[in-house]
């Protein structure tokens, strides 16, 4: 049974932040919406700006809980907006389960077309990988669970170590726009729209084929890839594209995790320290991280 905070989640969202989307004509503009975002990190932990390959971001650390592995995250907002400063409810809670975990603050689009943002992610991991004492993962929501993926697929193909395991909440992983809940849950969202979305698109690739599994890694080999677990509300347009990059994994061998929450928002574990089902899913998150890694 969905909770009473998470209705209300729901009922907030539609009326602000989709509306706002709804409205919005350009990237900018949607720009402006998903960085009016409120944030509530958890209480203990501490965010220090630094750079990683080059690439700027933020340390996250929770003083009383020893971490027992290194996580990079990837922030969502389309590719064209937020930072690691937006996504602090989500980097401090996995900083409070066990992780050191630095927020990527990787080159937006439009000013910054494909592949700036997988160049980015790219370097930071490879530095946080040859610095890492044990392991390190990768983890990112909506077009920075799309990146994750992406990521993976770019350091397979250039020999490059790949992390321990990754998480997808609600990755963006179809640039095409081809899934079928793209449409089916249009209303049923309680944040995003589908129409318009070609605008985030062509301001991310700037020209590069949509199915470039580097931008979609929908169309991606997932061959050789490490245990990935996806995390995704059953009312999400992008429901189908988390079930089908699942589906592609794990024909090719790679260990997944699934888990459809029902009635709940996109990347919903923002609202962990409101809701149950947020604190579940990151709870699902951790624990398959530690599992990977012990």
């Amino acid at each position: 049974m969905t909770s009473l905070r998470a209705h209300l989640i729901n009922f907030a969202l539609r009326h602000t932040v989709k509306r706002g989307l709804a409205k919005s004509k350009t990237p900018h503009d949607v720009r402006r919406v998903f960085n009016s975002a409120r944030s509530f990190p958890p209480r203990g932990v501490t965010f220090t700006p630094a750079t990683l390959g080059g690439v700027p971001g933020e340390w996250v650390e929770a003083a009383a809980t020893p971490a027992t592995g290194t996580l990079l995250y990837l922030h969502g907002g389309g590719y064209v907006g937020m930072s690691p400063r937006t996504h602090r409810a989500i980097t401090g809670a996995f900083a409070r389960r066990g992780f050191r975990v630095f927020a990527v603050d990787y080159r937006l689009a439009p000013e910054h077309v494909f592949p700036a943002a997988l160049d980015d992610a790219t370097a930071a991991w490879t530095a946080l990988r040859a610095a890492a004492q044990g392991p390190a993962f990768v983890a990112g929501d909506s077009a920075g669970g799309g990146l994750t993926l992406a990521l993976l697929l770019n350091l397979r193909d250039m020999g490059l170590p790949l992390p321990d395991a990754a998480i997808a909440f609600s990755p963006w992983t179809d640039l095409a726009i081809t899934g079928g809940t793209m449409q089916s849950n249009a209303k049923r969202d309680p944040l995003l729209v589908s129409d318009g979305i070609e605008t985030i698109v062509h301001a991310y690739l700037g020209g590069a084929d949509a199915r470039n599994p580097l931008a979609s890694p929908l169309y991606g080999d997932y061959t050789g890839l490490p245990p990935i677990l996806f995390s995704v509300g059953d009312t999400e347009i992008l429901l189908d594209d988390s079930l089908r990059a699942a589906e592609r994994a794990r024909e090719a061998g790679v260990v997944t995790k699934t888990c459809v929450a029902h009635d709940m928002p996109h990347v919903f574990v923002f609202a962990n320290r409101w809701t149950p089902e947020a604190r579940h899913a990151m709870d699902e998150a951790a624990d398959f991280l530690h599992g990977v890694g012990a």
